[in-house]
């Protein structure tokens, strides 16, 4: 069964993973790598489906591939023209705000905020549901990823 602290803790490697990517900005190779990395560590794709709703994507806004995940993450796709690299901010800082965790056998939802800190101090708040598979192995692995800016009503 997935535990509460098995779920943080993926939520902690995510966020420390996403600022390692960024202080990779200057490599090319190295932060491809790096993501490609930790989109095979922490996501099901490589095991079965994910279903993946990056925050900054409106025109191909779900990504069913890895190679979808990878373009959100570090541009330069043509097929997603939109994508300039959420990973590369970069950010200094994740927190995770977690509403609730519902946790049945091995598989486990997350809801809440998250709070981005880029390289000038400005945090931008973020609303997330993370959807975690316990795999063979016993590592937890996302299958259900939204994320979007919090509604703000027209003026």
């Amino acid at each position: 069964m997935i535990t509460k602290e098995e779920v943080l803790s993926a939520q902690k490697e995510w966020a420390d993973w996403i600022i390692k990517i960024g202080t990779l900005k200057e490599n090319p190779s190295a932060y491809i790598n790096e993501t490609e990395s930790f989109i095979t560590k922490l996501y099901n794709y490589d095991n079965g489906k994910v279903l993946f709703k990056p925050t900054r994507a409106s025109e191909k806004q779900f990504r069913l591939t890895k190679e979808g995940a990878l373009s959100y993450f570090v541009g330069g796709n043509p097929k997603f023209p939109e994508d300039t690299g959420f990973a590369l901010q970069p950010w200094t800082k994740i927190k995770f705000d977690n509403a609730d965790i519902i946790i049945e056998e091995n598989i486990a939802f997350a809801m809440g905020n998250y709070f981005l800190t880029d390289s000038t101090g400005n945090e931008i708040k973020v609303e997330f549901v993370l959807g975690f598979l316990k795999d063979s192995s016993g590592s937890l692995k996302i299958c259900i990823h939204h994320s979007s800016f919090p509604y703000r009503p027209e003026k």
